[in-house]
């Protein structure tokens, strides 16, 4: 379950920080809304996590998968177009966390 739980706290946080461009500094009400109980689940649910994973590898996995998928978002969604540079920054990102869950004697197979 605990990488359910990961998952499930990843997209609940990209929802969140989705819904955090949208709320226009938490003066429109739905969206605000959406953020501060889609960061409470994900927060929740990577407590959870916790138990099982070290924190440093529940961590990476979760900001780095969190960091790609908010940027396909605000590719779909906003229509934000990353550069080349942003591209690289976020493809190195990747490649620590899969490194992370690879090779690291920390996590948990």
């Amino acid at each position: 379950m605990t990488f359910v739980y990961l998952i499930l706290a990843v997209v609940a946080e990209v929802i969140a920080t989705t819904a955090l461009k949208s709320s226009a500094g938490f003066t429109r009400l739905a969206p605000s809304a959406v953020v501060v109980v889609g960061y409470g689940l994900a927060f929740y649910l990577l407590s959870l996590v916790l138990r099982t994973l070290p924190v440093g590898v529940a961590y990476a996995i979760w900001a780095g998968l969190g960091i790609v998928l908010v940027t396909l978002m605000g590719v779909l969604v906003f229509g934000e177009r990353p550069d080349m540079p942003a591209v690289l920054g976020i493809s190195l990102i990747v490649a620590g966390v899969v490194l992370l869950q690879v090779f690291s004697k920390m996590s948990v197979h």
